[in-house]
């Protein structure tokens, strides 16, 4: 029996994440029924694409409280600091988040995944590694083992996190970036697209370029 779900933010992200539930139900017999989205500010060109997918709009994040308990939800936003607001506005009483991982997703052995946790089409988990709360590995992302990576971290497509490496909450990490093999990177930071991470990151701050600076 298909369990029902909310996508919470219909930008892009969120109709990405769309997308990955439906291959999730394709390959899988239907787990989960797509109730609609919730958003608090959609732009009219983002409704207008919703309703191209033919995926009703139910109204404000706080909709989600006025809907019965086993209602599942995903938080469908990329921006990590955001993704970690909405959470908090939706609260510890809800069902948990929904775990998401696409049918072309890769993942080894002796992992752990936290609620709400997002693995679209290629992306690839070895051994041991320890993904928190609504952490997004995007299109072709990697993890190396041992790696942690705390609670709403997003990693942006063909970026490369190496073994024992350890990202802090809310971090960023660009499109092709790489972090190089046991480094830490504050809770907070950016390492921007293309950037080659090849010493530890405080938190909160940015960094680009080969090597990161």
């Amino acid at each position: 029996m298909s369990e029902p779900l909310v996508i919470v933010g219909c930008g892009g992200h969120g109709r990405e994440v769309y997308g990955l539930v439906r291959a999730i139900n394709e390959a899988r017999g239907g787990p989960w029924r797509v109730e609609g989205f919730v958003d608090d500010a959609p732009s009219d060109v983002n409704l207008g694409r919703l309703a191209r997918l033919g995926v009703p709009f139910l109204g404000e994040v706080g909709r989600l409280a006025a809907m019965d308990d086993d209602v599942r939800y995903v938080v469908g936003i990329g921006d990590p600091r955001v993704r970690a607001k909405v959470a908090a506005k939706i609260g510890p009483d809800r069902a948990a988040a929904a775990p998401l991982i696409h049918p072309a997703a890769t993942v080894g052995l002796d992992n752990d995944f936290a609620d709400g946790v997002v693995l679209f089409a290629g992306a690839r988990v070895t051994t041991d590694v320890r993904l928190g709360r609504h952490v997004h590995l995007n299109q072709n992302a990697t993890v190396g083992h041992d790696s942690v990576l705390d609670d709403f971290v997003q990693v942006n497509p063909l970026a490369a996190v190496s073994g024992d490496c350890h990202l802090g909450e809310r971090v960023l990490i660009g499109t092709t970036a790489a972090v190089l093999q046991g480094l830490t990177v504050g809770a907070g930071a950016t390492v921007g697209a293309g950037a080659c991470v090849v010493r530890p990151v405080p938190p909160g701050t940015v960094v680009k370029g080969v090597p990161a600076r």
